[in-house]
């Protein structure tokens, strides 16, 4: 799988870049203003993109000049080795290690952002680790990685019905009606919602992230 980085979509936030849209999904704290929108393309017309969510509910999003796509494929449990950097939610599972339910890929020019363990929205309960894999083993139940970040350790299970993705390009020609996306935005006191970017599933793939 290549890794070569695309100037135009992964670079970090912090830098003050455009940003790597998955990322913004990956390892953005949560805060009181800032939304994530799950779910598939309604209609986008102008600046104005309305999104089925996973609710069940629509939701308008004004689109800020500028705004930029950025494109979720799939990979598979085989492309992680040791030495990438991901970003795995995770369930806990009694005393044993974490089960993932989600696994994205880095490209290397983005390794070490976001590292760190925190909660994450996916499910109740559920944790973002964003660090380094430092083992991954094949078993018969599964695959377990181990990872490494800030100093400490953690294990996870991956079970082969896990979706894992990694980053790739996209343009606006691919938010096509029915398309899953993750648009990360702000929401205003009045309700309304903005977003300058929007992290599309390509080939058909609803984003896990």
């Amino acid at each position: 799988m290549s890794r070569k980085p695309n100037s135009k979509i992964f670079t970090t936030l912090a830098a003050g870049g455009i940003v790597a849209l998955a990322l913004s999904q990956a390892v953005e704290a949560q805060d009181g203003q800032r939304v994530r929108i799950r779910g598939a393309i309604e209609s986008l017309s102008g600046d104005q993109l309305v999104v089925k969510t996973r609710e069940g509910s629509d939701a308008t999003i004004t689109l800020k000049a500028g705004w930029k796509v950025g494109g979720i494929r799939k990979a598979s449990v085989e492309d992680i080795k040791p030495g990438d950097f991901v970003g795995v939610a995770s369930l806990p599972k009694g005393n044993g290690p974490d089960g993932a339910i989600e696994v994205l890929i880095f490209p290397a020019s983005m390794k070490g952002t976001g590292e760190g363990n925190r909660p994450w929205d996916a499910r109740p309960n559920s944790q973002m680790t964003n660090a380094t894999v430092s083992n991954a083993v094949k078993s018969v139940e599964g695959h377990t990685i181990t990872l490494t970040y800030q100093g400490k350790e953690k294990t996870i299970t991956i079970a082969d019905a896990t979706p894992i993705v990694t980053l790739a390009p996209a343009t606006k020609d691919d938010l096509k009606t029915g398309a899953g996306v993750i648009v990360t935005g702000e929401k205003a006191a009045d309700g309304s919602i903005s977003a300058s970017q929007v992290a599309v599933g390509l080939n058909g793939i609803t984003p896990p992230m």
